[in-house]
């Protein structure tokens, strides 16, 4: 059956074959609309999962504003104001029609709809050999696996869970650009992203190896560790205890050693880093340059995204990580330098780091959260000592809630993490004394675009535009 694809709302995503292209990727865009006929070759299958990548390395999702919004709003670091990025995110004085709601909100569905016409296509049917059909079956659960990224980061932004309400979002399960949907509960989100990462996993299983550690593109590991950040977020335990567990007896990933904690983020190391679990493929070619999260960090750039004071006086004075940051003129910058060699998380010059989706650090993290709530104290000890002596700290002899708390400020500080920790958690989220305390603006606003469209369902969040 064919679909008719109004590029306005989708903006497809086609690939360079692998024989022609590494890490730079093309993205072609379509000015009216066009007929996508079923799938029928493993080039249009791969195509389709490139596309996949290149919406979520999008500035306005994973390329920088994402991480950000996960940033602004925490308790580690904040929006300076300038150039004034972030101003609304911060200050929680977002309108319905504001350009970080509604330019996330798209790029993501964008991505869904993407995986959708993946997920949809009968891969029985794709020309070739058996091998060719069994690697379009690899390629469909990397399409779930899309697909559930989504729905989870369109529900922590766009989702009740922390106002009090009972809405998550909407979850379209195949592509129809004139489909007309109400949002799902928040249990009936959750349900769905569950849904989707087991499905990935089930295709990806059965069709692939988990002996593939290619840092670019969604593997088994790096499905089940993104995964333990969804059971994480819900509280699912046992299930962050045994994906970390997979990933650890792997043994393809390690902790790099304080001598290479800086090269583990250099531009030379895209793709090679040890501790890397999955990456984002950018390039010189597709380089987000002035767009790209690190010029939202750099000194030398908008200088927008610092550290807190206190954040960088947790750091202990051996702690390697504290190199990081540099304090200039009062602030204090995690990305200082216009070159490859610079200090801090984000320092090639023109934006074309590899955007870091996975590290190992976050895995072992994840579970010695996961092992002090009702499972091996002995085990989270010893997650916590992989990373800690790896960083010119002494060994801990016991770990608790409260060192968990700090060493994922510590270790994971830049990454877009630490908002949804403290939610999760039921920690206090800081606000600026200016802010509104309406626990409604914890949630982003549904862009007016979605609410407005005649005999739309969509119900928006309250809160806005009063």
């Amino acid at each position: 059956m064919n679909k008719t694809i109004k590029i306005g709302l989708l903006s497809i995503a086609f690939a360079m074959t692998a024989s022609s292209c590494s890490d730079d990727f093309v993205e072609r865009e379509f000015s009216q609309e066009v007929q996508q006929s079923e799938l029928t070759t493993l080039n249009e299958v791969d195509a389709f999962v490139k596309g996949g990548y290149v919406s979520l390395r999008s500035n306005t999702y994973y390329g920088a504003d994402f991480l950000a919004y996960g940033e602004v709003r925490s308790d580690e670091m904040l929006s300076n104001l300038a150039g004034g990025y972030y101003q609304n995110v911060m200050n929680y004085t977002m309108l319905s029609n504001d350009a970080y709601a509604t330019n996330t909100y798209s790029q993501i569905y964008t991505l869904i709809a993407k995986a959708n016409i993946l997920i949809n296509t009968d891969m029985s049917t794709i020309k070739g050999s058996d091998l060719d059909r069994e690697e379009a079956r690899y390629a469909q659960g990397q399409a779930y696996a899309m697909r559930a990224i989504g729905f989870f980061d369109a529900h922590r932004l766009y989702g009740q869970k922390y106002t009090g309400g009972t809405l998550g979002v909407v979850l379209p399960l195949k592509y129809d650009p004139k489909a007309l949907m109400p949002r799902a509960t928040i249990a009936e989100t959750e349900a769905q992203i569950d849904a989707d990462f087991t499905k990935a996993l089930q295709l990806m299983t059965a069709n692939g190896s988990a002996s593939n550690v290619i840092k670019t593109e969604l593997t088994i590991n790096a499905v089940k560790g993104l995964a333990s950040r969804f059971y994480l977020y819900k509280g699912d335990y046992g299930k962050v205890r045994s994906f970390t567990n997979d990933i650890v007896l792997s043994a393809r990933y390690s902790v790099p050693a304080a001598s290479l904690l800086q090269e583990t983020f250099r531009f030379s190391l895209n793709g090679a880093a040890p501790n890397s679990i999955f990456e984002l493929a950018v390039g010189i070619n597709a380089s987000l340059s002035t767009n790209s999260y690190r010029q939202r960090l750099n000194r030398n750039g908008y200088g927008n995204i610092v550290v807190k004071p206190a954040t960088l006086a947790a750091y202990a004075a051996n702690d390697v990580r504290k190199a990081f940051i540099v304090t200039t003129s009062g602030e204090r910058y995690l990305s200082t330098s216009s070159n490859a060699n610079g200090i801090g998380k984000y320092t090639q010059g023109v934006g074309a780091d590899n955007i870091k989706m996975l590290r190992y650090e976050e895995i072992l993290l994840n579970g010695v959260e996961a092992e002090l709530n009702g499972g091996d104290p002995a085990k989270a000890l010893a997650y916590y000592n992989m990373i800690v002596t790896n960083r010119g700290l002494p060994a801990a002899t016991t770990v608790d809630m409260a060192m968990l708390k700090t060493e994922r400020m510590k270790e994971l500080l830049g990454e877009g993490i630490r908002q949804w920790d403290l939610r999760r958690w039921g920690d206090a989220v800081p606000r600026p004394t200016s802010a509104s305390t309406d626990v409604n603006l914890n949630a982003f606003p549904i862009p007016r675009s979605e609410t407005d469209l005649s005999n739309s369902p969509v119900v928006s969040n309250p809160g806005y535009d009063n």
